[in-house]
């Protein structure tokens, strides 16, 4: 969501059941924040290359290889699974350079068109909440019942867990007491003795993936994973992929789209990300979106009884910076026998941002954390890592760290980069920017090399591709999706002005109409559409 990578979705179905579609933390997955993403940025600034310098992406062939026939020709035995969902599994060549060298299963699930009202069965619809790393099996089993009841009548809702995620050959990295420290250790090194900490910390989750994935690390990327949804979209009996994407889940779509413009139905990329940005670039801008959500948040907070962070945005600030000073080397008790350090702090803080029905809970954890408890800033920062009671992590984190290391060239090689970027990033985010900063340092130890590279997607060809920005949306900026709408050759870009992670779902009628109305009768949105929060 976030490069440290950063993730950049997966609350989504909390969200969208809840009435807020988004993606963060804990299930919608998309995206990430700290320490996992290499995601896009809007190019505002900094060091790096920006899409002037990024190359188009290239489509496949329009028919199928000769050698990848047999994976086009299987068959999808469904059954029936968890609460009356259907799940199936296929097979996809681990390197599609090399396809006889080894095969992955892949799982999908589906929730067949009820048909409500006497619509007509339009197909299937590929969902996919983001991360990278998020579970789009579990997204479609959270929230499918509560989806848009005209989209649901009319598409079968399909999730595929991508190579590496989930139920589909999912990476491992670290047992979950290594995941502890790894997730608190210091982001914010003042010393060579923390910068060492943090260095071997990276390096330790490092080699844990290369142990425990083998030779998938290196066969995670989003253009493999995009080659597998045209697989599917075949043995789907589809003759083009329609297609919602929320966060991560927009590079995906928009790669598929660059790869197999003429296959693309209608597809819809919410909380876009942009391609043609390096990890420097989409980090540091990255960092800047939060600071706008903080901003945001500061500001409603500052005119409530409760805000625990005085009366100004400036104070709000101010008492942040003092809560995250004071917590350096020097963790809350947050019960249970752990602590609450400065980078969960941060994280806690992080994984509020993503959506506004969140903010009660952080003004509840930062007044706590005032006062000496860091339990609740603890939660928050663990429901950002998907971090279960009992102290186990799901395969998201590993699964983000994989995609984004092998997606782009690291941002940083060695601390002396880092340190030489700080400025930068926090010119980007006064409250943010050094942490993150210092977060994407881990790909740097990674151990397979990237083989991906900025570039932009034009998809001439493809019928509208419909992108969603949200102006202050803190782990996709707007930004990025005014650059994808303009890079897509057939690309309409809706503004949604408001606050939070993606925009459909949230029921907000002026962009679920819009988009609903695309899905179910192909009518594309009325250019420089802006809808109010």
């Amino acid at each position: 969501m976030p490069v440290a990578p950063l993730r950049t979705a997966v609350l989504a179905a909390v969200l969208l059941l809840a009435g807020c579609t988004s993606a963060g933390r804990g299930t919608e997955p998309g995206d990430t924040t700290p320490r996992s993403s290499s995601s896009s940025s809007d190019g505002a600034g900094g060091a790096g290359s920006t899409g002037a310098a990024a190359t188009p992406l290239q489509p496949l062939p329009a028919a199928v290889p000769a050698e990848l026939a047999a994976y086009y020709a299987q068959h999808l035995d469904w059954q029936a699974c968890d609460n009356g969902f259907q799940c199936t599994g296929f097979k996809v060549p681990t390197d599609y350079a090399h396809p006889g060298g080894g095969d992955l299963m892949l799982t999908a699930v589906r929730r067949p068109a009820d048909g409500a009202g006497g619509q007509q069965r339009l197909g299937s619809l590929l969902l996919n909440p983001g991360g990278p790393g998020g579970s789009a099996v579990s997204y479609v089993e959270s929230v499918a019942g509560g989806y848009q009841p005209v989209v649901r009548a009319a598409y079968d809702l399909v999730g595929l867990d991508p190579r590496g995620v989930g139920r589909s050959s999912p990476v491992s990295c670290l047992s979950g007491d290594r995941m502890d420290a790894f997730t608190a250790v210091d982001t914010t090194p003042t010393d060579q003795a923390a910068t060492d900490r943090l260095v071997a910390a990276d390096r330790e989750f490092a080699a844990g993936c290369a142990q425990r994935a083998g030779t998938l690390l290196g066969h995670v990327s989003t253009v493999e994973a995009a080659r597998d949804m045209d697989v599917l979209r075949a043995l789907l009996g589809e003759p083009k992929l329609n297609y919602v994407g929320k966060s991560y889940g927009t590079l995906l779509g928009a790669t598929y789209a660059g790869l197999f413009p003429g296959k693309v139905g209608r597809m819809v990329l919410d909380g876009a990300m942009d391609p043609s940005l390096d990890a420097f670039a989409g980090n540091r801008t990255q960092a800047g979106g939060f600071e706008t959500a903080w901003a945001s948040f500061a500001k409603d907070c500052a005119g409530r009884s409760d805000c625990p962070l005085g009366r100004s945005e400036q104070q709000a600030g101010q008492e942040l910076d003092a809560l995250l000073a004071s917590l350096q080397g020097k963790p809350l008790p947050a019960g249970s026998g752990r602590t609450l350090t400065r980078a969960q702090a941060v994280t806690g803080v992080i994984e509020a941002l993503y959506a506004e029905f969140l903010w009660p809970q952080l003004r509840s954890a930062l007044a706590a954390a005032k006062s000496g408890d860091g339990g609740q800033l603890l939660h928050l920062s663990d429901a950002y890592y998907e971090r279960s009671a009992d102290g186990n992590y799901p395969n998201l984190m590993f699964a983000n760290m994989a995609v984004n290391c092998l997606d782009l060239p690291a941002p940083f090689s060695s601390p002396t980069e880092v340190a030489a970027a700080v400025p930068a990033f926090q010119q980007a985010s006064p409250h943010f920017g050094r942490d993150m900063a210092w977060m994407a340092l881990t790909c740097g130890y990674w151990p397979v090399k990237a083989t991906g590279t900025p570039h932009t997607v034009r998809a001439e060809g493809a019928g509208p591709i419909v992108v969603v920005g949200t102006v202050r949306d803190p782990a996709t900026p707007y930004a990025w999706a005014r650059s994808l709408a303009g890079q897509l050759a057939s690309g309409q870009l809706i503004t949604y002005q408001g606050d939070g992670h993606t925009a459909y779902g949230r029921d907000n009628d002026c962009v679920d109409s819009a988009v609903n109305h695309y899905l179910v009768e192909g009518r594309t949105p009325a250019a420089g559409l802006s809808c109010p929060k």
